[in-house]
């Protein structure tokens, strides 16, 4: 077998959902249907945690190989206003950790995005975090996971955060589509 290791928050996770609608089920469901039987997925969301919190968390993930690595962390740092740089260091911090352990995992960074409205740079500097980070690491990149799901009354658990059933749809959408280009 071969591991895909999906490593975020409450979006992972599926907060507020079963947990086979949320979208790392789906991908291992789209990988069956696929005929990727030897490839498995591993949800490793956690709610409420931040960069900081996942540098010290991923350590639990490295006992077994990871050849896939689907890095969707940021978006609670984006909501308490942490540091751009700090959020970037912390995924750098987690990033280097795993192709240390995993040297030829594959890796897909999975942005996050905060609105507009939010005053000041810190969106600018918030959404540009990730692309640079994509790109300094020369890693496979999704701009933003949660692209036509946030904001999206429809799509969204009555919270107006965290993505229902459907909106979980979009996010394996988002990530299938990247992540079929590594198989």
């Amino acid at each position: 077998m071969k591991n895909i290791l999906i490593f975020g928050d409450s979006l992972t996770a599926g907060y507020g959902l079963p947990a086979a609608q949320a979208y790392p089920s789906l991908i291992q469901e789209q990988l069956r249907q696929e005929g990727y039987a030897d490839y498995k997925v591993l949800n490793g969301g956690l709610s409420g945690d931040t960069t900081a919190g996942g540098v010290h968390r991923i350590e639990r993930w490295l006992h077994e190989p990871i050849d896939i690595f689907i890095l969707a962390l940021g978006a609670n740092d984006g909501l308490r206003g942490i540091a751009a740089r700090e959020t970037s260091q912390n995924l750098q911090a987690i990033l280097d950790k795993v192709l240390h352990k995993n040297p030829e995992a594959k890796v897909i960074l999975s942005g996050m995005e905060i609105p507009d409205i939010v005053p000041g740079r810190y969106a600018a500097e918030f959404r540009k975090l990730f692309r640079e980070l994509a790109l300094k690491n020369n890693i496979h990149f999704i701009p933003f996971l949660l692209e036509g799901v946030a904001g999206n009354r429809l799509l969204n658990l009555p919270d107006g955060v965290h993505p229902n059933a459907e909106g979980q749809k979009l996010l394996a959408q988002h990530t299938w589509n990247k992540l079929k280009e590594l198989l």
